[in-house]
């Protein structure tokens, strides 16, 4: 499972979005390398970037001016870097199993 890297205290984590969903939730692994993110808002104006951002930080609790694109953020695969959270460690755990 390789869809994050952790460079010092900081995460970049690789997400195919899929914009316009009914409401924004993590929806399992899309590849080896990404994890999938429905997102509420749609695809328009930036709206699901927004969107996408707001959903991290309120998952990972982490400032969303923390949270930023590192590639991708006109296309549907992005990666995000922020910085670590004990809640992010415990996202990951739990999709260990």
């Amino acid at each position: 499972m390789s869809f994050y890297t952790l460079d010092g205290s900081r995460v970049q984590m690789r997400i195919k979005a899929q914009p316009s969903a009914s409401r924004s939730e993590f929806a399992g692994l899309y590849d080896e390398n990404s994890i999938k993110v429905r997102i509420k808002a749609p695809a328009v104006e930036g709206a699901a970037n927004k969107e996408l951002v707001r959903f991290l930080s309120k998952q990972f609790k982490v400032a969303k001016s923390d949270i930023v694109f590192r590639s991708g953020a006109l296309s549907k695969i992005k990666v995000v870097e922020f910085p670590f959270s004990e809640k992010f460690g415990e996202f990951t755990q739990n999709l260990k199993g």
